[in-house]
């Protein structure tokens, strides 16, 4: 009887691969700070060999003031995770939850950092459950299908 092999789960190196900072007009430092936020998530798994995967967080902040665009933060946290003999029916869950779980406070402290680089006061978004929207995409694929 052959040995079932270990599933391994293991975070390999976690990094930025793409920030930006955009501040369209400098009238939203003279008006009063009464911001609107619109915030985005987005994640994407991408194979790179047989047991690895880099999985990216995409987290982007819409800030309106006063009717106008104050700023626009985006940041790509990007993270290479060793994913080896994990059963095929998990791997749904491990690349569009887990991950995300990891990656999400980087994003969250690379966000509030680059946003107050452009003078504004700190952002610090509030946590996100990867696993509860991971969970209602699934059911909204299956409600579609």
């Amino acid at each position: 009887m052959a040995e079932q092999a270990q599933p391994q789960l293991a975070l390999e190196r976690i990094y930025v691969k793409d920030m930006s900072l955009e501040v369209p007009g400098a009238s939203v430092f003279t008006k009063e700070w009464q911001p609107e936020l619109d915030i985005n998530l987005a994640t994407n798994a991408e194979k790179l060999d047989d047991d690895h995967y880099q999985v990216v967080l995409t987290v982007t902040v819409n800030a309106q003031n006063a009717g106008a665009p104050a700023f626009i933060a985006e940041v790509h946290q990007a993270g290479i995770f060793l994913v080896k003999d994990i059963p095929e029916d998990q791997m749904g869950q491990i690349l569009g939850a887990y991950c995300p779980n990891i990656l999400f406070p980087y994003a969250r402290e690379v966000i509030s950092d680059i946003v107050t680089r452009g003078s504004f006061p700190q952002l610090l978004l509030a946590p996100v459950n990867f696993d509860q929207a991971y969970a209602q995409s699934q059911q909204q694929q299956e409600g579609e299908a």
